[in-house]
């Protein structure tokens, strides 16, 4: 694997992969991530680069508007359960 630390950074190498490139990423970074083999991860783009992330922020979003609905019309989705 080729990762180092520069400069107390993680730095990784691009491999290819097939007909691909991919990241190897060390277990130290997938366990602070929580994540293991066939996890999403999301790309973030912000104004320093991007920011990798397990955090799905649209189905996040999603799941908000769905609480607040369920909650707004409890009444009307139980009798709908029965």
């Amino acid at each position: 694997m080729t990762v180092a630390t520069v400069n107390g950074q993680l730095t990784a190498k691009i491999v290819k992969v097939g007909n691909s490139l991919g990241m190897i990423l060390p277990k130290e970074v997938l366990a602070r991530l929580k994540v293991s083999a066939g996890d999403s991860l999301f790309l973030i783009e912000g104004p320093s680069g991007y920011r990798l992330t397990p955090y799905d922020s649209e189905f996040e979003e999603q799941m908000a508007i769905a609480r607040d609905i369920m909650k707004a019309d409890r009444d009307i989705l139980r009798e709908l359960a029965k």
